[in-house]
């Protein structure tokens, strides 16, 4: 495809004004002033457009659609125990695919070109990831607070056959990372087992990282005073490249530990706002030189995918977390938005317009009155835009959702088959 006389956001998100873009296969091959000699397929007229890299969703549960709205204004523990785990036992593979696929919709729509998930059934997910044509680091998510043996585990022997079966799969888009649920879910051999296992095989971690204060404050009661991050650095989790989610609660040597392994950290404003876990010091993890990523959490603890939103929201905490309102500058949310999550997800080509990237791009209509006048583009893209202007995302040089029209996914099979679904497990609790 040939973007012309498109504004664009560059790989230094610098705005650059009347460009030209060509996407050829699954990469960005030209960016320039001057149309590009070569025949590059349809030509998308830029005029009133901005052209930028897609969204970078470093931590989901994408399954848990199925439970939007399903349980509100609860604390974290009553929500999980009286609502998600009930109704988690009553999945099947069948309602997973149509609410990851449901996912990859809503997705799509808000500029997300892929997306880091814990969970299992995790054969049904990538299957919808790949009908989708979106983007996902699947982990199968290990959960063992009794210490059973490793390796006799139901969950471990599904995720090592998942990675043999999928690592690679639908041509790279798909990536089997491994995942440690937390550090109050697992007992220490299970920790030390799995980040053996995940540095043998080269792969990323997933893990969350203290989300609530009792989380935080408990762990340390448990391992003589250590952090979760401590902990789990000690068991060797992060000896691969790891994404720690939320990370609200960290303190002391947390930062210079997660500094040091390379960890990313995937803040989660939106739902840690909604469970009031906290706010994460995100002006500090930067300050301190930790890759910085944004993600949603699921749908069930945040209720939308509206990324823009996520932005937004991580810039205004920020600035209240550390009270100041310098802090977390448009271009570092922006950042964290794209490159950062491609960055947590092994994705080394991927999350900035750059010659030679893959062509992950998303569209976004700034001829609307909230977007003018425009002194700043950046600041207006983080600060006044709205996912609904998101109006074309392409993923590895496919477009995938242009102007309210899904290429790959029918919509209303799709809200129609987890509407059956949905109602198929409430009529069993």
């Amino acid at each position: 495809m040939l973007f012309k006389n498109i504004t664009i956001l560059d790989e230094n998100l610098e705005v650059g004004e009347n460009k030209f873009v060509a996407t050829n296969g699954d990469r960005i091959e030209y960016i320039g002033d001057v149309k590009p000699s070569g025949d590059y397929g349809d030509e998308y007229d830029g005029k009133g457009k901005l052209l930028m890299s897609g969204f970078y969703n470093a931590h989901a549960h994408s399954p848990m659609a199925l439970m939007r709205g399903y349980g509100e204004n609860l604390a974290l523990q009553d929500w999980l125990g009286t609502r998600i785990f009930p109704f988690e036992a009553k999945l099947t593979g069948n309602a997973v695919y149509w609410g990851t696929l449901l996912c990859m919709a809503e997705s799509l729509s808000f500029g997300i070109v892929s997306t880091s998930d814990m969970y299992y059934f995790v054969d049904d997910m990538a299957r919808a990831v790949a009908d989708s044509g979106a983007k996902n680091n699947i982990s199968r998510s290990i959960v063992n607070p009794a210490g059973e043996d490793f390796d006799s585990m139901e969950s471990v022997k599904e995720m090592k056959a998942a990675v043999k079966a999928l690592n690679g799969a639908a041509d790279g888009r798909i990536i089997m990372d491994t995942s440690l649920h937390a550090e109050y879910t697992n007992d220490e051999k299970t920790a030390r087992a799995l980040a053996e296992y995940t540095k043998e095989a080269g792969l990323n971690m997933q893990v969350h990282v203290s989300e609530t204060k009792t989380e935080h404050e408990e762990c340390k009661g448990r391992h003589g005073g250590k952090t979760p991050v401590e902990f789990l650095a000690d068991c060797g989790i992060f000896d691969t490249s790891t994404t720690a989610a939320h990370c609200v609660w960290i303190e002391g040597d947390d930062y210079d530990i997660l500094k040091e392994k390379g960890v990313t950290v995937a803040t989660n404003p939106v739902s840690n706002l909604k469970l009031a876990s906290g706010i994460a010091n995100s002006g500090e993890i930067l300050k301190k030189g930790i890759n910085l990523a944004i993600g949603t959490d699921s749908v069930a603890s945040n209720n939308s995918l509206n990324f823009i939103e996520e932005i937004k929201t991580l810039a205004l905490i920020g600035k209240i977390k550390a009270g100041d309102p310098t802090v977390i500058t448009p271009v570092e949310a922006l950042r964290a938005a794209t490159r950062g999550g491609a960055v947590s997800q092994g994705r080394k080509d991927c999350g900035a317009l750059k010659t030679g990237n893959k062509a992950d791009l998303i569209v976004l209509d700034t001829a609307v009155p909230h977007m003018h006048p425009v002194h700043n583009m950046v600041n207006n893209v983080v600060y006044s835009a709205s996912g609904s202007d998101i109006v074309l995302t392409m993923v590895d040089g496919k477009v995938l959702y242009k102007d309210g029209e899904y290429v790959t996914i029918d919509t209303e099979k799709a809200i129609f088959e987890t509407e059956k679904a949905t109602k198929g497990i409430l009529s069993q609790l």
